[in-house]
């Protein structure tokens, strides 16, 4: 094995990971671009914390409503198909968004009506291409494929909002045009990939056992439940996505273009401890990173809260964007790895809601108490309440505290 092969990049020479990965890529490009866009066209709609809280709930409910669902889907179906149809879907409702924008908007709900048909193609998406994913890359190159793969979308997600807030100043038609363009390439691409899974002679039944099952597997696992919950609670309570537009515009002062700024922070944060991961992954101690890496990611968040300087608010960001990073690559790692494939997209479904539920019901949650107590105040409590977490974690979930490896050695 030479020193490439056994390097982060050797992954990179694999045909399909190349095609998955771009269109990881072109997505998470056009999910943000049109999430700085969204965010900015609500609020210039309605000057509201909780129509932006509300955004996130729209795009949040779906992958709870089609939970079971989705991941019966992926595992009956070739989820490298399954992906692409998702993909385009997303593509039609950003050209809606785009139509939608062009045509002089007077009220907001067509916009909670096109982010949720965005929210049900990415529910069935998202678990099909986590399952998908393990697939690909021989099993010596599987966390560095997480790590890769995460890298790509949060280095998406540096460009997306930033891209955004320039865009947008030409009008949020531009942004939606060009997210509906990526979305539509990434589903050619995720349909080009050669990979196909073995022959179903017959399809099982839907029934509430195999919908289920997902769901039992988690709770069997004590070290995954507690990862993917802690995941969970630490963005639910201590994200302040929903509210940067909040921050830029009457606390920091900076417009649509420091609105993509500070939106770029975490991903540019997790892109660089996703690169550090993939050439340097865990060895030991994995569970006890994760809960020092919540710790850090609610301290941040209560500096970030009381920060009224861009640079430090940025710095701020980046840091919470990286202790997440660690978070996710322990928690995708565990799921991805040590599930059976034949239920991956079950769990991977399950998984999804928990992702969801941490970004975009965080969202609605930031909105919410932000119009009760006001922006700061809900930011710094989040930021303690996830700190609070963390410790709690650490003593009702003894086996995650004490997970040594990423994976059991068999």
């Amino acid at each position: 094995m030479s020193a490439h092969d056994r390097s982060g990049w050797a992954v990179f020479g694999i045909g399909d990971f190349r095609l998955f990965g771009s269109a990881r890529f072109l997505t998470g490009l056009a999910y943000q671009m049109q999430a700085v866009a969204i965010g900015w066209f609500v609020y210039d709609l309605t000057h509201s914390a909780l129509a932006l809280g509300l955004v996130g709930l729209a795009g949040f409910l779906p992958a709870v409503l089609c939970a079971l669902i989705t991941g019966h889907v992926a595992d009956t179906y070739d989820r490298r198909l399954v992906g692409a149809a998702a993909f385009a879907v997303q593509s039609a409702a950003s050209f809606g968004l785009l139509a939608f924008a062009l045509a002089g908007p007077h009220a907001v709900w067509p916009i909670y009506a096109l982010v949720i048909a965005v929210g049900t193609a990415r529910a069935f998406a998202n678990p099909a291409l986590q399952a998908l994913l393990p697939t690909l890359v021989p099993g010596p190159q599987f966390s560095s494929a997480i790590a890769w793969n995460a890298s790509l979308w949060q280095s998406a997600s540096v460009m997306g909002p930033a891209l955004g807030g320039f865009l947008y100043a030409l009008g949020p038609a531009v942004v939606f045009g060009g997210a509906g363009a990526s979305f539509a390439l990434a589903s050619l691409l995720t349909a080009l990939i050669r990979y196909r899974p073995a022959p179903v002679s017959e399809r099982p039944p839907i029934t509430w056992a195999a919908l289920s099952a997902g769901i039992d597997y988690i709770r069997s696992q004590p070290v995954v439940l507690g990862a993917i919950s802690l995941d969970l609670f630490t963005v639910l309570l201590g994200g302040a996505t929903a509210l940067l537009p909040i921050y830029a515009g009457e606390v920091l002062h900076v417009g649509p273009l420091g609105l993509g700024a500070l939106r770029s922070m975490p991903a540019f944060g997790a892109v660089a401890m996703a690169v550090l991961l993939a050439n340097r992954p865990l060895r030991r101690h994995a569970g006890l990173r994760m809960l020092r890496a919540a710790v850090v990611f609610g301290a941040a968040t209560i500096v970030f809260g009381l920060s009224t300087s861009l640079p430090l608010s940025m710095a701020c960001l980046f840091v919470t964007g990286a202790a997440d990073m660690i978070s996710v690559y322990v928690r995708q790692t565990f799921v991805q790895g040590e599930t059976p494939d034949a239920m991956r997209g079950r769990v991977s479904a399950v998984n999804t809601v928990f992702i969801g539920a941490s970004n975009e019901l965080g969202e609605f949650e930031s909105g919410l108490l932000a119009a009760g107590i006001g922006a700061v105040p809900a930011v710094v409590v989040g930021g303690a309440a996830t700190i609070g977490v963390a410790l709690l974690w650490g003593r009702l979930f003894p086996a995650l505290r004490a997970r040594d490896r990423l994976m059991v050695q068999g």
